[in-house]
């Protein structure tokens, strides 16, 4: 077996556990000691567990394969110094003739490559060459293929490794969390019945890790996903998990109504996904990601971003005589000979607009962001699952999975979206006192940075910040479950301060997070680390994404806002969660019965807030001459490194490369430094050494305050514009039901009813009588001959003898002769 096939099949082996061990926890639940097993949670830690390290294995066959050409980068500056002066070019050139600079760089052996014997370094596949190929075939319609695909890719081990390693950290957690589940009577002090009393019902701890593994194994189905279809199928199945997993507390109003609020406003995004897929399906006639090979001809057929990106990542675009412009289509081989297929230009505009769409309900994008603060009614490391590893992480990289097919247009809207959800989201989070709350606002913030990352060309740099965010969120969400769990489930930041005392660990975890996020870093210019500034993962990849942004705005001075507001907004995020940090863990108890029941958490909970810290503050290491973002670089499509010029066709575009990015990067660190650093120090003010009232300043500001804590009235402008309309049109719909609708049917009801009773009376009356007289009469006369039919003899003799006298009688009455 080679190294791609070991590759694969460690890989189905990671992707298949989690769904062996919801199989067995569904049906398996209640071995052993019933509901007070802890059955389901070892099975459900070893499956994910196991699967991280059979993902580890493939990364490690994956980079052998390669000579971890990968990992061989000269560094950074020297990197981006090579491309400083690269040639760019529009989408609409001919590519024909264009020497793709990087192609020869990554077909040449890397320095650490070239000292081995030729014969064995010439041996190393390209790391950028992805694996592809057909798990099973689902069915053929004509030319479509319906078939379970692989893509695999560095992207896809990375997110492997990260998401089991993130799963396996919250499953472990989950099994000192949910424990309060383990008995056959679970009081849920939340939910009451009619009569006012607690909701008493059994314990559901197996059926929680049951839906962990569900959820880990749609989430894993949509990394490995060789096609879009797939994706969309594991998409929905996703979808499924958080609706059960946002609802695990079923008998709660508000966990009900955000499990269908997370559910619908998820299926509004994905109806734009669906449009892009029908689009897809009719022009390109195929879903799949690398193409696929014929078993007959044993020939390969492009997949869709072959064919709608050349070589060097450009369009071919062709203008008609009618003005307008249309994409032509590749056969995805070198051979020259391209079927002229096309589509319209603005067609696939729709395709990316609407694939996008779906990015923006699952990621909780403006304008379908509200679902997910709501979400947070689900257990905290379904939280910590949902934000951080899996759910919302899943539009993201269905962006950065997708970006080839973006044009250039889609990529602003993309840009915009993710600019304004930022802003609007952190500017929420300030005044939020939910300790959960804060951190989904942040999410959604975060998000928002790498839609704009991806959108403004910074491919690498939007989908460094989902690695590292998974980190640093992720811990930051057990630790305010640890929290929660210590102030007997107290969520509000109000009546916490002072748990640094009781809760060193998660305090101190809880930091590091808070750093990582705030893009904290001691600056390069004062002192460095072998060359690295003193900083967590964080700084790295928000660092890149700002500098992708100045750059972007540079070659674009219009979209000015697309620096500015992520630069503002830094500040912005280091304020609101220094404010967590220090109203949590710092100053004096603000409610003296919780703080003196708070206290540390066992190390089954205390274990994985180690472990994340570790990760949140050096995964990435090196920022962008880290192994990270050069692992997430092989995978880079065609065309980003270098950048375009005069891309998209409905207005002037040009897209940063990576050397333009590279002369700003210094100095756009250094503005986001600052914002950073002054929003850690205001918060310090207001919350650390309270030189300032807060209290004040919400007094002084009540008209804003009142607005962002009412999330900007999005929930009351939603209300009005679909909810309250839906319930007029529902209203009238009923009323047209119940008076016209009914009143038709029970006229005729009322009709049939008395034709019925009179048919009944004729029945009776008539029918019925006239039968009756007939069987009385009939029976009157078989009554009344009975008289004459005795059986006795003698009288049958005396009316013979009678009857004889009677003929002589009449004989000689009527014959006298």
């Amino acid at each position: 077996m080679n190294a791609p096939d070991i590759i694969y099949v460690l890989l189905m082996i990671a992707w298949l556990l989690p769904l062996l061990g919801f199989a067995i926890e569904v049906f398996g639940g209640y071995w052993q000691s019933g509901r007070q097993s802890r059955t389901a949670a070892k099975m459900a830690v070893g499956c994910i567990a196991t699967g991280f390290v059979v993902s580890v294995a493939a990364f490690v066959v994956w980079g052998n394969h390669t000579g971890w050409q990968a990992f061989a980068s000269t560094g950074h500056d020297e990197h981006h110094a090579e491309h400083a002066d690269e040639h760019t070019h529009g989408d609409g050139e001919d590519h024909a003739n264009h020497n793709h600079a990087d192609e020869e760089e990554h077909t040449e052996p890397s320095p650490a490559v070239a000292e081995k014997p030729d014969a064995v370094a010439h041996t190393y596949a390209d790391p950028h060459q992805p694996i592809s190929g057909v798990m099973y075939t689902l069915a053929k319609f004509g030319s479509l293929n319906l078939s379970m695909e692989y893509y695999i890719d560095s992207l896809t081990i990375l997110m492997f490794m990260m998401v089991t390693l993130i799963a396996t950290c919250i499953h472990v957690f989950a099994i000192g969390y949910m424990s309060d589940e383990l008995t056959d009577d679970y009081v849920d002090h939340h939910a009451h019945t009619r009569d006012g009393k607690h909701v008493h019902r059994p314990g559901r701890f197996y059926r929680f890790f049951s839906y962990l593994s569900l959820f880990c194994f749609s989430m894993l189905g949509i990394v490995i996903a060789g096609n879009i279809f797939q994706v969309f199928v594991f998409w929905e199945l996703v979808g499924i998990s958080s609706y059960l997993l946002i609802g695990f507390y079923v008998e709660r109003k508000t966990a009900n109504v955000a499990a269908n609020k997370a559910f619908i406003m998820n299926r509004v995004g994905d109806f734009g996904f669906l449009i892009g897929l029908m689009v897809v399906w009719t022009y390109f006639g195929t879903f799949s990601f690398g193409g696929l090979q014929d078993a007959e001809s044993d020939e390969k057929s492009p997949g869709v971003f072959a064919m709608v990106r050349d070589a060097d990542g450009g369009l071919t675009v062709e203008k008609q005589e009618d003005g307008t412009s249309v994409v032509v289509l590749h056969d995805g081989t070198d051979s020259g000979q391209e079927e002229h297929r096309t589509i319209p230009y603005w067609l696939l505009v729709v395709v990316g607009l609407g694939v996008f769409g779906g990015c923006v309900g699952k990621s909780a994008q403006f304008p379908l962001q509200t679902w997910l603060p709501d979400a947070m009614e689900g257990p905290t490391p379904v939280s910590a699952l949902v934000h951080s590893a899996t759910m919302v992480a899943a539009g993201v990289y269905l962006a950065g999975r997708f970006y080839p097919m973006f044009t250039a247009e889609v990529l602003l809207v993309i840009a915009y979206v993710g600019c304004i959800t930022l802003f609007l989201a952190a500017t929420i989070a300030i005044v939020a006192t939910d300790i959960k709350r804060v951190l989904a606002y942040s999410t959604i913030s975060q998000l928002g940075y790498m839609m704009l990352a991806i959108g403004v060309a910074g491919w690498g740099a939007g989908l460094f910040h989902l690695i590292t965010h998974a980190f640093f969120k992720s811990l930051m969400f057990l630790c305010s479950g640890s929290v929660i769990v210590a102030c007997h489930h107290e969520q509000e930041m109000t009546e916490m301060g002072g748990l640094r005392k009781k809760m060193p660990i998660t305090a101190y975890a809880m930091l590091v997070g808070v750093i990582a996020i705030a893009g904290l870093a001691i600056p390069p210019d004062l002192f460095t680390v072998a060359g690295n500034p003193i900083s967590f993962s964080g700084f790295h990849s928000k660092d890149a994404i700002v500098a992708t942004s100045l750059a972007h705005t540079q070659l674009n001075p219009v979209h000015f806002l697309l620096f500015l507001v992520p630069l503002v907004t830094a500040g912005i995020t280091a304020f609101y969660m220094f404010r967590l940090w220090f109203m949590t863990f710092a100053g004096k108890p603000r409610n003296q019965h919780v703080y003196d029941h708070a206290h540390e958490n066992p190390w089954v909970m205390a274990g994985p807030l180690v472990v994340l810290a570790v990760f949140a503050a050096f995964c990435a290491v090196g920022g962008e001459s880290g192994p990270l973002y050069q692992m997430i670089a092989s995978s880079e499509p065609a065309g980003v490194h270098a950048g375009l010029e005069n891309a998209g066709r409905f207005g002037q575009m040009n897209l940063p490369g990576h050397g333009i990015i590279h002369d700003v990067h210094a100095q756009a660190g250094r503005y986001a430094l600052i914002s950073a650093v002054a929003g850690a120090v205001l918060a310090y003010l207001l919350y650390g050494w309270g030189i300032v009232n807060p209290a004040e300043i919400k007094r002084q500001l009540a008209g804003l305050h009142h607005f962002l804590v009412e999330k900007w009235q999005f929930d009351r402008l939603y209300d009005v514009l679909f909810v309250r309309p839906v319930h007029v049109i529902a209203a009238g719909i009923a009323w047209i039901d119940r008076t016209i609708i009914d009143g038709i049917i029970h006229g005729f009801a009322k009709v049939a009813v008395a034709v019925s009773r009179w048919d009944r009376w004729f029945d009776e009356k008539a029918i019925d009588g006239l039968v009756n007289v007939v069987g009385d009469t009939t029976y009157s006369v078989g009554r009344s001959l009975s008289h004459v039919q005795t059986g006795r003899m003698r009288q049958y003799v005396m009316f013979i003898a009678v009857g004889v006298l009677a003929l002589f009688v009449l004989m000689f009455a009527m014959y006298p002769a």
